[in-house]
């Protein structure tokens, strides 16, 4: 198989195949990630140049990744991927269920595999305290803390959660919103979600806001027919709110899409705030507001991390990556009566469907 094949199967020309293996910018997401899957679906390994050949080895760099369909993860898979293929190393791709152990899937692999080092992309606390001492090969998880692990070998890079979703509070408070709801991932602290859930819980309280997370909170996996599904319960409950942060684009995404089937829009029958900045939030309609992590930082200091524990034993260490708010199109002025006259309108007399 050669890259005309990999451009073929994707549906693509040859340049813009060529483009993704040399880690180009200049690529929309949407045909980066469906190389990338063809790539990887194939077992294609980019060996056209002869820098990807220098320093081959049987044992690859395996990358697991969390969920099959995570747009923030694919574009930072993209990078790391370009990364090590221009030194030539081999790179194993893994995705795994969101309900996957993604720690034990890593033991099984070492054994069979003999990786020469791992990244995570993606993972919960509780299985990485359980089982990681297993590991033995330098590790990085990202978009998560290893920070109070107590590992040598397990590194990581991730924003601070807790803070952007605070400043995602911050952002709408000052828009005029005082019945904030919030939608998406778990309670559990020792996932993503929940420390985002419970940063934007602090930034509520210290602005003197109303919120039950029984009442004004809604959890949901991180998928469009999540969200869409989601919004429906939380607005049920709680007719009152002008404004909900979504704990993720993707969520934010099938929100919107409801409320417009029920015949209202936003921001002006309600406001939804995403979060992580994918390439999603730039294209939907409206635009959606969101709290944007810096994908390639994540993916460089991930990379250099691994590097220099690959090259012999290096502290752990846990650094924090920059984001922002990205101000677009679907966060506007505080309507209190948009729900609950929507809901009116729809005659929703009945529980939403789950």
């Amino acid at each position: 198989m050669n890259i005309r094949d990999i451009a073929e199967r994707a549906g693509y020309g040859v340049s813009t195949v060529s483009r993704v293996i040399n880690g180009q910018s200049n690529v929309s997401d949407q045909a980066r990630e469906r190389i990338l899957a063809v790539m990887d679906a194939c077992g294609y390994e980019p060996n056209t140049n002869a820098r990807y050949l220098k320093m081959r080895s049987p044992s690859p760099v395996a990358v697991f990744v969390m969920g099959t369909s995570n747009r923030l993860f694919g574009d930072i898979l993209a990078r790391i991927q370009a990364r090590f293929w221009a030194l030539g190393e081999e790179v194993a791709v893994t995705h795994l269920e969101d309900d996957a152990n993604e720690v034990q899937f890593a033991i099984s692999y070492q054994q069979t595999r003999h990786p020469k080092a791992m990244l995570f992309l993606g993972g919960e606390r509780t299985y990485f305290r359980e089982a990681f001492g297993q590991i033995t090969v330098p590790s990085v998880l990202i978009t998560n803390t290893a920070e109070g692990l107590g590992f040598e070998n397990l590194s990581s890079v991730t924003i601070d959660n807790e803070a952007a979703a605070a400043r995602a509070i911050d952002y709408l408070h000052a828009a005029g919103h005082r019945r904030i709801g919030i939608l998406g991932g778990t309670r559990s602290p020792e996932q993503i979600g929940g420390r985002r859930l419970g940063g934007a819980e602090s930034a509520l309280m210290a602005h003197g806001i109303v919120f039950s997370r029984d009442q004004d909170y809604e959890p949901c996996d991180f998928t469009e027919e999540a969200g869409y599904r989601a919004i429906g319960r939380l607005l049920w409950r709680s007719p009152d709110l002008t404004a909900v942060l979504a704990l993720g684009d993707v969520i934010a995404f099938g929100a919107i899409r409801s409320i417009y089937d029920r015949g209202g829009s936003v921001p002006d029958t309600l406001s939804i705030m995403g979060f992580d900045g994918t390439a999603l939030s730039r294209y939907s309609v409206p635009r959606i507001t969101t709290v944007r992590q810096d994908t390639d930082a994540l993916a460089d200091r991930s990379v250099d991390l691994l590097l220099q524990g690959m090259q012999g034993p290096a502290q752990a260490l846990h650094e924090l990556a920059p984001f922002n708010i990205l101000e677009q199109e679907s966060v506007g002025a505080p309507n209190t009566s948009g729900v609950a006259d929507l809901l009116a309108a729809a005659h929703d007399t009945h529980r939403p469907h789950c």
